[in-house]
């Protein structure tokens, strides 16, 4: 839906969402000027993603009642009880008892998430949600806003490692009237330093292919002060030629309580370079390439009774690509690598107003998007120099801003609660026309345990910088490409109780003007389109049972959790047209996680099992024949020796030797035997 000259913004903003946990600025500023100003210059323009609280799964912690428990599928933070979506919360626990080593391996394991993989360990992934594409997720940290305008392939370059999270939660479906746009097929937060003890915690880790990595993360509590610390030093020699890798990762959260005022800041920096062996293209196994990644944001939570939630944030991307990691070995064609830098700066106001008929919530954000570089954009009128490469300068540059308000409104009525809201958007790439997001969601007890739910939500995906522009050897952008739009309707029911957790549900989404790289038979490269319509069913189930619970008396047997998910698209591709992404999906995921003991005291084993059989093909560079993606079993195996303060264990990754890939001939490691040690103090 289109609203034309809504409002006249101006083409150079470059501020947008902040999302709320809990970052001011203006913090020198009077509390009256605060307050006021921010919420009256801004509120046209900025906003308020919804506080990320607790968890929508089950017996997180026992001593918690569910129903209680406040959730944010909503901008107003609300109870477990009254939220009509899917949520998803992977709590430390549950986080430490998946045998893997990265944030893209545990991501891997969640229901209707799909992961895949180019680098081990976290070098590199893509992931998306429902059949999605990789550029459909949104990426939080802490609450902020981390997603990359340039591709989705650098979206999960992460400034912590494993051993520093506290929480994951995952929001299903199109989320454009709680986190704003290109939430189109779902949103991940990522929360850090939230423990109210002081502690820390070195964990070193060790294994085949010169593998290791060291960490140590701490909390510091000082009056009202909490500071989260994270430094996490790692690399490895390779599972197969050039695939080396050295990653450093960098992180502070500080959190001041003020009686009902909380001031938040955090900044992070993380470095990666790594042999990029067939990443894009099995044409050219010699690629490299290393990232540098910085971010830092502020946020202010105000007052008691009517909240206001103010943040301020920026995000720097910069790297550098290399088709022929070694100039010797280049094709005559080959004149030099290519550079990249990002610039992100956004910024939001939210007000939440509680009231005898719910929760109002109103507010508004902007965000500015930059690119330099040498291949993506419009020719600059002069050339900048590419920061800490001798020589080089960037001579393409692009930029676009995004402004959106948004209105959203709670209630509750015994066992019946509703929401409804609406976002509206406008963005300088695409005129001064604005879109118009709405959405509901609707959930109803019908016993104390059976929680029947049911939802309406849209959103919105602006093409990123390598879709417009990107052309290389394989390659050509579109700089004429529409934004994806797509609406969702999920229902289903949820079922809790302590020795049962479960849900099923079943979605329908409508996808247009989806943006693709694809070719067709006998052309060189892949070029982006829009797909006029797909549309998505699917299937979910999640049974969780804690069978120290169910089998009292016995610790042998203690957790078992198993997640399925089936997705079908209306639309196939065309004979002979190779699909990259949006036709290429995950059609059936199976996922089991058991936990046990065996036999020896403070000994404790975990399994995973993860099937997968993905719909699409992809063409053999050496044979130009085309070839479909296999189904396959990955079975990844921990042993834990826990007492006291101290953890070793052992961990093997595909343990059965299972040879696979999830993207085209980028076939990923086999078994792969790991072992460490981590220390709490």
């Amino acid at each position: 839906m289109k609203i034309n000259n809504l409002f006249n913004q101006s083409q150079a903003l470059c501020f947008k969402r902040w999302m709320g946990t809990n970052y001011a600025i203006f913090n020198t500023i009077k509390r009256e000027v605060r307050i006021g100003i921010l919420l009256t210059t801004y509120l046209s323009y900025i906003g308020f993603q919804g506080l990320y609280a607790q968890t929508d799964t089950t017996v997180i912690n026992k001593k918690i009642k569910l129903n209680e428990i406040e959730v944010t599928a909503r901008r107003a933070p609300s109870v477990y009880s009254e939220v009509g979506r899917i949520v998803t919360v992977l709590s430390r626990s549950q986080i430490e008892s998946i045998p893997v080593s990265s944030v893209q391996e545990l991501l891997r394991q969640v229901m209707s998430v799909d992961v895949r993989e180019r680098g081990p360990l976290g070098i590199q992934a893509d992931i998306s949600i429902r059949g999605g594409s990789f550029d459909q997720v949104i990426v939080l940290l802490n609450g902020v806003n981390i997603t990359d305008p340039q591709t989705g392939h650098h979206t999960l370059n992460l400034p912590v490692d494993l051993q520093s999270i506290e929480r994951i939660e995952i929001l299903y479906g199109p989320a454009a009237r709680v986190y704003g746009p290109n939430a189109f097929s779902g949103a991940i937060n990522i929360v850090t330093g939230t423990s109210d003890v002081n502690k820390s915690t070195i964990r070193t880790l060790a294994g085949e292919h010169g593998l290791y990595s060291t960490g140590v993360n701490t909390t510091i509590n000082q009056g009202l002060l909490r500071n989260f610390i994270s430094v996490n030093k790692g690399g490895s020699e390779g599972y197969k030629t050039n695939t080396d890798f050295d990653v450093l990762n960098l992180f502070y959260h500080g959190q001041l309580q003020l009686n009902n005022d909380k001031l938040s800041f955090q900044v992070g920096h993380t470095n990666k370079s790594f042999g990029a062996n067939s990443f894009y293209t099995a044409r050219f196994p010699n690629q490299f390439e290393e990232t540098k990644t910085t971010f830092s944001s502020l946020s202010f939570n105000s007052g008691n009774k009517i909240r206001v939630i103010s943040n301020v944030y920026w995000r720097r991307h910069h790297d550098r690509f290399e088709l022929f990691r070694d100039f010797k070995d280049a094709e005559t064609w080959y004149t030099g690598h290519n550079y990249h830098l990002t610039d992100v700066f956004g910024a939001g106001v939210s007000a939440v107003i509680p009231s005898g008929i719910g929760k109002t919530s109103v507010g508004g954000e902007v965000r500015g998007e930059n690119v330099w570089s040498n291949v993506l954009g419009n020719t600059l009128g002069k050339s900048i120099k590419v920061p800490g490469e001798k020589g080089k300068y960037f001579t393409k540059g692009f930029s676009r801003s995004n402004a959106s308000v948004f209105a959203e409104h709670n209630y509750t009525i015994k066992s019946f609660s509703v929401s409804a809201g609406v976002l509206l958007n406008q963005n300088s790439q695409l005129g001064y026309e604005v879109d118009v997001f709405p959405g509901v969601d609707l959930s109803f007890w019908i016993t104390p345990n059976l929680k029947w739910i049911a939802s309406y939500n849209s959103s919105l995906r602006l093409p990123t910088f390598t879709d417009l522009f990107y052309s290389g050897p394989t390659n050509i952008g579109n700089p004429n490409l529409k934004p994806e739009e797509s609406s969702m309707v999920e229902m289903g029911l949820k079922f809790n109780n302590k020795l049962l957790s479960a849900h099923a549900v079943g979605f329908y989404r409508e996808g247009r003007n989806l943006i693709d790289w694809g070719r067709i038979p006998g052309e060189p490269k892949y070029t982006t389109s829009n797909i006029n319509s797909v549309n998505t069913y699917g299937l979910e189930f999640l049974v969780s049972m804690p069978l120290t619970t169910l089998l009292p008396g016995q610790n042998l047997i203690k957790d078992l959790n198993i997640n399925y998910t089936y997705v079908h698209q209306d639309k196939k591709a065309d004979e002979g047209y190779e699909s990259v992404y949006v036709l290429d999906h995950l059609r059936s995921k199976l996922n089991i996680g058991l936990v046990h003991g065996i036999g020896l005291k403070n000994f404790t084993a975990n399994w995973n099992f993860l099937y997968r059989d993905r719909i699409g093909f992809y063409t053999v560079s050496a044979t130009n024949v085309q070839r479909s993606y296999n189904p396959f079993w990955i079975t990844d195996f921990r042993l834990t020796w826990n007492k006291k303060r101290v953890k070793i264990f052992t961990e093997a990754s595909n343990l059965l030797d299972e040879k696979y890939s999830d993207i085209g001939e980028l076939i990923q490691p086999g078994r792969w035997v790991k072992g460490g040690v981590i220390l709490d103090f």
